[in-house]
């Protein structure tokens, strides 16, 4: 599992229900919600290739 940070916990935390995207710029990211509290994690992971 991918770790991201949760902006309302202030903390490090598992990704549930991660997906993996391509931004516009060509970068890969996950993104997903916060298992304690639901909140949006997004964290950008590097070069798509």
């Amino acid at each position: 599992m991918v770790q991201g940070r949760c902006m309302k916990c202030q903390k490090q935390v598992e990704i549930k229900d991660g997906k993996e995207i391509v931004m516009k710029n060509g970068m890969k990211a996950m993104k997903g919600v916060c298992p304690k509290c639901s909140t949006k994690v997004f964290r950008i992971l590097g070069k798509a290739k």
